[in-house]
């Protein structure tokens, strides 16, 4: 079957602790109260960020249709982004104490085609589009780790569609070939979420997570890590990798891929 073309894309987190007093004697009375410590006070209020990103995604796996053998895809990331017609990737998240939340979406639109045959006369044009909508919910671990490193554990969803159509045409034949697909499928995910404040403007954010269990995929897994950099109390930007592997069969439809690539975001704190 003909080599397949498509990609795409598909991003991300945030802070906590407590703080102490000593009761003072009777004999203490005229003695000044003692100070207060250094340590933050547990966040009150929501913190939220929203983050808009490009993901610049290569392609590697088997794609199969139809119940035919599946395809070799090796889909380098300058492929990708030579026959991007459109993309759309983004994130929204917030935090409120030990609890936390993230959605994540990734929208893209491929298209390529090829002339071959004798004078040219044939020509393939496959297009295709792909969304991957993510959710999690996370809570802190109590691990008496160091106020500015949050480790919290996730439970979430991942939720992908595809859809794709080809067409095949001669110069010389007046017949024409046109086919079009959709798959779409959810998964549960499990995970964790790593937020690390370096200093006043440097952090670390990073994410792990496997689902899918049968339920959608036989098994789907992600992975990313990204060093920040605040601008000021409310603009930042980061650099970053990311990796989604998905092995899902249905009806003869094949998806065994791992997306992966470096990533650029713009995040807005408030």
């Amino acid at each position: 079957m003909h080599h397949i073309r498509l990609a795409c894309l598909m991003a991300v987190a945030l802070c906590a602790t407590a703080a102490w007093r000593t009761p003072a004697h009777a004999a203490d009375i005229v003695k000044a109260p003692p100070a207060p410590t250094t340590v933050a006070p547990l966040t009150s209020d929501w913190q939220f960020q929203a983050t808009f990103y490009g993901w610049a995604t290569a392609m590697n796996g088997d794609v199969g249709v139809r119940g035919l053998p599946p395809a070799s895809v090796d889909l380098s990331a300058y492929d990708a982004l030579t026959n991007l017609d459109g993309a759309l990737m983004g994130a929204f998240s917030g935090k409120k104490g030990d609890w936390s939340f993230l959605f994540d979406v990734v929208y893209a639109s491929l298209s390529d085609g090829v002339t071959f045959g004798p004078l040219g006369g044939s020509r393939a044009s496959l297009g295709v589009k792909q969304t991957i909508f993510s959710g999690l919910v996370g809570y802190r671990m109590p691990l008496g780790l160091p106020d500015n490193v949050d480790l919290s554990a996730t439970v979430g969803f991942r939720y992908q569609h595809l859809s794709g159509d080809f067409n095949f045409t001669n110069a010389y034949v007046p017949l024409a070939v046109s086919t079009k697909g959709t798959q779409d499928w959810i998964d549960p995910t499990i995970g964790l979420q790593l937020n690390y404040a370096i200093d006043e403007k440097w952090f670390i954010n990073a994410i792990a997570d496997v689902g899918g269990f049968g339920v959608g995929s036989k098994i789907t897994a992600q992975g990313f890590a990204t060093l920040g950099y605040m601008w000021t109390p409310s603009i930042s930007t980061a650099i970053g990798y990311r990796a989604i592997y998905t092995d899902y069969e249905n009806d003869g439809f094949v998806y065994n891929v791992t997306q992966h690539g470096a990533f650029l975001s713009l995040g807005y704190h408030f």
